[in-house]
């Protein structure tokens, strides 16, 4: 079954060229050549007026200097779709999308391609951006990454390849730079008002976020889901890494079906020598890939206004990749939003369809077409705060957290008020699954610590972090970290990262034969579980010994029922995940200077007394706790 959502002109309909006061305000469509297409306002959103179907579809490649050392100079695919009305009439804002992934592993839930007809030119766009905003007086430009699909070059997970690849694209749609046709003529935008959003899950997100970071002119915005803000946190945790030449990998991987082959040999022998894999350590490697504070890039360089979306159950991408960058984009004064759902590495257009590209159109028109919608004036943040629950506030973490200590005893309790003066130990085990770690019953290999049941409904926003004071004898350590809550409750499952894909479409703007716009639709998939991981967070512990360490654990924003308990606990490695000790030795918790430190709203005043047993644990549901022993991609 389809439906199409088609939204038509109405008698509420306004034509209107691109600076527009107010709604209701009316204005002529240009007769000559201007910067403002005319649009069709349908309650105060741009809505279809230029023919999908006859649309000019061209590609262009666009000149990069050298990017993988060869000595010659890149050549950068741009595939564009663009209203013919338009054409020598009205300049027009650009929507982009660039990613690593058009060729190789593909975009989106269904895992589109892109396809091109026999004389080359763009068939069939991937996602729905091009749909539905070309009809809206914009173009689309879907742009390979360097190293990718039909552009030269060699990636380098997300450093100076990846993203002046991309930001050459902006320049040129700007009036700098130099793009050629198929044939070698050389094309110049004229048709484009040097005016880009950029958008994309993922990979394609933070090429957004790392363009954004160079300051280039002509970047208005970004949209980044489910993004990567810096790549040493998407690889590491404090010092723990997880897989070995992760970078090299990703870069083999999205080369897969790309129409120029290079020899990237040297540049992947290069990352997987200065990846500092053995230890861990944000090196010049990773400063290079940091778009929050690094070498290259840095948040003091965003002039482009900012739409953060990420799932807070995203063990993909971790939390921390959208809550840092928040903080820091803040911090530099830029205009910002951000909307926080409950699911894991899934776009917003799979979970909050229609509310999701009602507000992606509203916020695109403001910022590219400016038009004075209200947008920028409604509460800056949305948060799911529990399955289809949502909460908004014009900052996040909100405003009324405040950071509650909690402290682990000798009785295993988790409680408010002075530390305890005692110790607890466990044995390190390489192979301890989460499940295991998680349950209730006895287990050597792990310390748990639980609060008494919570008497009051307790909002958790921000990022918790955990106080140690751990000794062991091994010549590298590390720690794992969970905050748990225990409880039953309907949930958004891990499985499938919450999504769940149903039999029936809905279609998202003009269709041509080869793509029709119709897509799956998506609902949350819901289960009731006995627990739920809130929060993980890992450190590596360098030599034997007594160490002090703040171990940061994932952000996250959600109310805790009242009835249930929360649980802190503390292991060596994880199996599958994070493994730099693989011993039998013993680490020793000094409680003295042991804390967890909780973001809260609301009151917390005490617990009322506990009632879990080991069995509440027995036969965890399969979705109560992700795979985390799966090698991931940032798609």
């Amino acid at each position: 079954m389809k439906a199409r959502i088609l939204a038509l002109a109405t008698s509420l309909a306004v034509v209107a060229p691109l600076a527009i006061g107010t709604l209701g305000e009316a204005h002529a469509a240009p007769t000559s050549s201007t910067e403002t297409p005319p649009v069709t306002l349908v309650g105060g959103m741009t809505s279809p007026m230029y023919d999908y179907t006859n649309a000019i579809r061209e590609t262009v490649w666009v000149d990069t200097p050298d990017l993988d050392g060869d000595g010659k100079a890149e050549r950068i695919a741009a595939d564009i779709i663009r209203p013919r009305e338009l054409d020598g009439t009205a300049r027009v804002p650009v929507v982009m999308d660039a990613s690593p992934y058009y060729l190789s592993l593909g975009r989106g839930n269904e895992t589109e391609y892109k396809e091109y007809g026999a004389d080359g030119s763009p068939t069939k766009f991937p996602l729905y951006y091009d749909n539905y905003f070309v009809p809206r007086g914009y173009a689309f430009v879907a742009v390979d990454m360097a190293g990718t699909a039909r552009s030269t070059g060699c990636s380098d997970e997300g450093g100076r390849s990846d993203v002046e690849s991309v930001k050459s694209v902006v320049e040129w749609l700007g009036g700098k730079g130099t793009a050629r046709d198929a044939s070698g003529a050389v094309v110049d935008a004229t048709w484009s008002n040097g005016s880009t959003g950029m958008i994309g899950k993922s990979y394609d997100g933070t090429l957004a976020n790392g363009v954004a970071a160079t300051g280039v002119d002509g970047l208005k915005t970004i949209v980044p889901i489910s993004a990567i803000s810096s790549w040493y946190d998407y690889n590491r945790w404090q010092g723990a890494v997880k897989s070995r030449h992760y970078a090299s990998s990703l870069s083999r991987t999205i080369a897969q079906r790309r129409t120029m082959p290079t020899d990237c040999s040297p540049r992947l022998a290069s990352m997987d020598a200065n990846d500092a894999d053995a230890t861990g350590a944000y090196t010049d490697f990773w400063a290079e890939r940091d778009y929050r504070d690094g070498s290259l890039y840095d948040a003091s360089k965003v002039k482009a206004s900012v739409f953060i979306v990420h799932g807070l159950q995203d063990n993909n991408v971790k939390t921390m990749n959208a809550s840092k960058w928040w903080d820091d984009l803040g911090k530099q004064g830029v205009q910002r939003k951000m909307w926080l759902t409950r699911l894991g590495h899934v776009d917003p257009f799979d979970s909050d369809r229609e509310e999701w590209v009602t507000t992606l159109n509203r916020w695109f028109d403001h910022e590219l077409m400016g038009i004075d919608n209200g947008i920028d004036g409604e509460p800056a943040v949305r948060v799911e705060t529990a399955p289809n629950e949502w909460a908004t506030s014009t900052t996040w973490p909100i405003q009324s957290a405040r950071t509650m200590s909690l402290t682990p005893r000798a009785d295993g309790t988790l409680a408010l008020g002075a530390p305890d003066r005692g110790t607890a130990a466990y044995a390190n085990n390489s192979r301890l699954s989460e499940s295991n770690a998680v349950a209730l019953a006895a287990n050597p290999n792990r310390l748990q610590f639980l609060t008494g049941t919570t008497t009051q409904d307790v909002r958790i926003s921000g990022t918790p972090t955990v106080d140690l004071d751990v000794t062991h004898t091994v010549p590298v350590g590390q720690v794992s970290v969970m905050l748990v809550d225990y409880g039953s409750m309907d949930r958004v499952s891990a499985t499938g990262d919450g999504a769940l894909t149903l039999g029936t479409e809905t279609c998202w703007g003009g269709a041509i034969a080869s793509d029709d716009a119709c897509y799956k639709d998506v609902t949350r998939r819901l289960q009731n579980t006995q627990l739920q991981v809130l929060a993980r967070g890992w450190a590596r512990l360098d030599g034997s010994g007594r160490h002090q360490v703040r171990v940061e654990l994932a952000a996250n924003d959600l109310v805790v029922p009242a009835g249930h308990q929360l649980g802190l606990v503390v292991s060596g490695a994880s199996n599958g995940v994070i493994a730099v000790d693989t011993s039998s030795g013993q680490y020793t918790l000094d409680l003295r200077s042991t804390r967890l430190n909780l973001p809260v709203s609301g009151p917390m005043s005490g617990f009322a007394p506990g009632h879990l047993t080991a069995e509440d644990t027995d036969n965890l549901a399969r979705g109560t706790l992700p795979n985390l022993d799966e090698t991931l991609w940032p798609r």
